[in-house]
């Protein structure tokens, strides 16, 4: 399953209330992520807005705007695609197996 071009999963309420919070203290953050190409990207700064557009909820962060259920981690905290970056960080293991075998 491609991670970005799937559809969106909810987010939990928790992990929103969250992220909800850095807005109203306009408390500036760092957050990980996957963008549309599967690729790591970092965004930093307050953040502006939180909003639903095609059936997807986003942040907007330092001029980037970021799909909810892709964030890996927001100032250290484990985000919703964090167990997915898991997988893909690891990834890189699984191809070479036989790299020690004579």
């Amino acid at each position: 399953m491609d991670c970005c071009t799937s559809s969106y999963l909810p987010v939990d309420c928790d992990f929103y209330d969250e992220l909800a919070l850095y807005k109203t203290k306009n408390k500036p953050l760092k957050i990980f992520y996957f963008n549309d190409q599967k690729e790591l990207e970092q965004a930093e700064g307050n953040l502006k807005d939180i909003y639903t557009s095609k059936r997807a909820e986003y942040a907007s962060v330092g001029g980037d705007d970021i799909r909810l259920d892709k964030i890996i981690t927001f100032d250290g905290r484990p985000g919703p695609a964090y167990d997915e970056y898991d997988a893909f960080s690891n990834e890189c293991l699984d191809c070479h197996q036989d790299f020690y075998d004579d």
